[in-house]
C-alpha cells in the first residue's frame, strides 16, 4: 500500500493575537491508500482540531503534513480541492435542492466559476450516488432526508469531488446504532474498492475496533496508532479505555461493562 497522509513531529493548536495555543505536539502517523482509519480519543483531546490543521483549514504550528508526496503548506487552495475531501459533522441547511444537484455540488473544483455540469460531471455524479446506494433518492429534497440517509449524500458528495483523500468529522454522531454501522462498513468498502485514504473522527469506539483497518489514538501530547490489534496487544487501548466498571477484552476487541 502507497503512504497517502503522513504527520511528522506535528504540533496543532490555535493563533490568536499572534499567541498560539497549542493542543497537541510532536504527533506522527501514516495513513495508506485503500485503508479505513478511525481517529479516537476523549472529549477536548483535539481530534476535530486535528482533522481541521490535516485539511488546511488552520494553519500547521510545527512539524510536517506529507499528502500524497507534497507537503500540506505546497498546495494552492484549488489544488487542495482536488486532493482532499471533507465531510463535516454540522447538517448541511439547505432547502429546494434535490440530492442530486447537492451531491452535483462535489464537481465544483473542476466546473468553473459557474458550476455548469458537463456530460462527464454528470456520470461521476451517477456513480457516487450508486456508490453509496442511494439510487432511489436522488430526486428528493435534502431537508426530507432521515439523518442516515443525509449523511450517505454528504458522502456521495465527497466521493464525486474524485479526491484521493476523505476526512470525516463525527460522520456517525447522530445516528441510530444500524445507520452508524451502515456508513461505518460503506467507508470502509469504499476505501477498499475505490482505493480512497479515508480518515473519521469518532466516538464509536466499538465499532471502530471491528471495521478499522487502523486506528489513531489521541491522549495527552500523544498519537498513538497501529491496527486495533496492535493497540490492543500493547496496552494502548487498555489504558484509553478502562475505568471503574469498564474492562477491555484485548483478545475480543470488546469492552464490558460491570452492572
Amino acid at each position: 500500500m502507497t503512504e497517502s497522509v503522513t504527520l511528522q513531529n506535528l504540533s496543532i493548536g490555535y493563533v490568536m493575537k499572534g499567541h498560539q495555543r497549542v493542543v497537541a505536539n510532536g504527533l506522527n502517523g501514516t495513513i495508506s491508500t485503500g485503508e479505513l482509519t478511525c481517529l479516537l480519543g476523549q472529549n477536548g483531546i483535539g481530534k476535530s482540531t486535528l482533522l481541521r490543521t490535516l485539511a488546511a483549514f488552520q494553519p500547521i504550528l510545527g512539524g510536517t503534513v506529507m499528502v500524497c508526496g507534497r507537503s500540506l503548506t505546497d498546495y494552492t487552495d484549488k489544488e487542495l480541492s482536488r486532493v482532499i475531501g471533507i465531510v463535516l459533522t454540522e447538517k448541511p441547511d439547505v432547502r429546494n435542492m434535490t440530492i442530486e444537484e447537492l451531491v452535483g455540488m462535489g464537481r465544483s473544483p473542476y466546473t468553473g466559476f459557474w458550476g455548469t455540469l458537463k456530460e462527464d460531471d454528470r456520470q461521476v455524479v451517477d456513480e457516487a450516488i450508486s456508490s453509496v446506494g442511494i439510487d432511489g433518492l436522488r430526486g428528493r429534497l435534502v431537508h426530507t432526508l432521515s439523518d442516515g440517509e443525509r449523511q450517505k449524500v454528504m458522502i456521495a458528495k465527497a466521493l464525486a469531488q474524485q479526491t484521493p483523500v476523505i476526512y470525516l468529522d463525527e460522520p456517525t454522531a447522530f445516528l441510530d446504532f444500524p445507520s452508524k454501522v451502515e456508513v461505518m462498513q460503506l467507508l470502509r468498502r469504499l476505501a477498499v474498492t475505490e482505493q480512497k485514504t479515508i480518515l473519521l473522527s469518532t466516538h464509536d469506539v466499538e465499532l471502530s475496533l471491528q471495521l478499522a483497518d487502523s486506528i489513531w489514538l489521541m491522549e495527552p501530547q500523544r498519537l498513538s496508532t497501529g491496527t486495533p490489534r496492535q493497540l490492543a496487544a500493547d496496552g494502548t487501548l487498555r489504558r484509553f479505555i478502562e475505568r471503574p466498571g469498564i474492562t477491555f477484552d484485548p483478545e475480543l476487541l470488546t469492552i464490558h461493562i460491570t452492572r
